[in-house]
C-alpha cells in the first residue's frame, strides 16, 4: 500500500497520507512519495486546487520517531532537508491553492506542513501541537517562519516552548487556520472548498501566492512594484478576458485555469 494516495476529481489532487498505524508519522519513503506527487500535481493542468489529508484518525504526527534513533549529525541534516524543507519549498513554490484539510492531530512537522500551505480547514476535534520542545528540538519545517507571522511572537513563543495543544475553535480564534467544521460535515464542507477552487481563475490564484510570499521581504512600495509587473502577467490570461466577457455578457464565467 502507498504511503501516500492520490486521485483526480473535479479539477482537484487528493493527496492522503497514508501511514494510519502511525497516525502518519513521515518516514523517508512518505516523504518523497508525497513531493513526488506534488511535483505532479503542478505539472498537470487538469489539477487546479491540491488537497492534503490524513488516513485514519489523523492528519500528521510529524516524524516517525523509530526512523530517528541516534542519527548522525550528517543523518539529521539529510532528513530535515530532503524530508521536510524541500516538502516545504514544494507547498509554498507551486502556483496552485494547496488545501490542508486537518482531520485529527497535527503534531511537530505535521502540524507546520498544515501551517504551510494556502488554507488550512480542520474539523471540530483536530489538534495542533508543537510538540519538538517534548523530545529536546526545535520547530522545523518552517514552524518558526509561519507560526509568528500567523499569531504573533509571543503566543508563537509560548506554544513553541510549553507544546501546550490547540484546539481546532482555538486556533481559528488565533488565526491560526481558516475554519473548521463539525466533524460529521468536515470531509463534505472541506471538499467543496477544494472543488471550488479549482472551478476558479487558477492563474490568478497562483499569482496571488506568488506575491504573499514575498509580501514579508518588501517594503510598501517594493511591493506595489512588484503587484504591478504580476497584475500585467495576470491581464493578459484568458481567464482574465473570460472575466470580463462574463461580467458584460451577464453570465456566469467558465474559467480554465490559463
Amino acid at each position: 500500500m502507498s504511503t501516500v494516495l492520490f486521485h483526480k476529481e473535479n479539477g482537484v489532487g487528493y493527496l492522503t497520507l497514508n501511514r494510519p498505524d502511525k497516525y502518519n508519522g513521515f518516514n523517508r519513503n512518505m516523504a518523497l512519495t508525497l513531493q513526488s506527487l506534488l511535483d505532479e500535481c503542478e505539472a498537470d493542468d487538469e489539477v487546479r486546487c491540491i488537497y492534503i489529508t490524513g488516513a485514519g484518525k489523523g492528519f500528521c504526527s510529524g516524524q516517525d520517531l523509530s526512523e530517528a534513533i541516534n542519527p548522525s549529525p550528517e543523518q539529521f541534516e539529510r532528513m530535515v532537508r530532503e524530508h521536510y524543507n524541500a516538502t516545504i519549498l514544494r507547498l509554498r513554490k507551486i502556483e496552485k491553492p494547496i488545501i490542508a484539510a486537518v482531520n485529527g492531530v497535527a503534531a511537530g512537522a505535521g502540524a507546520n506542513i498544515a501551517l504551510a500551505c494556502d488554507i488550512v480547514l480542520a474539523n471540530e476535534s483536530a489538534t495542533f501541537i508543537q510538540a519538538f520542545s517534548k523530545i529536546g528540538l526545535i520547530p522545523d519545517s518552517g514552524g518558526t517562519f509561519f507560526l509568528p507571522r500567523l499569531v504573533g511572537m509571543q503566543r508563537a513563543a509560548a506554544l513553541m516552548m510549553t507544546a501546550d495543544k490547540v484546539s481546532a475553535t482555538e486556533a481559528v480564534a488565533m488565526g491560526m487556520i481558516y475554519k473548521c467544521y463539525p466533524d460529521e460535515v468536515f470531509e463534505a464542507e472541506s471538499k467543496k472548498t477544494a472543488v471550488n477552487l479549482a472551478q476558479m481563475p487558477t492563474k490568478g490564484i497562483g499569482l496571488t501566492k506568488r506575491l504573499l510570499n514575498c509580501t514579508y521581504s518588501n517594503d510598501l512600495e517594493g511591493q506595489l512594484d512588484k503587484e504591478k509587473e504580476v497584475q500585467v502577467e495576470a491581464g493578459a490570461s484568458a481567464d482574465f478576458r473570460e472575466g470580463v466577457m462574463a461580467f458584460l455578457e451577464k453570465r456566469k464565467p467558465v474559467f480554465k485555469g490559463k
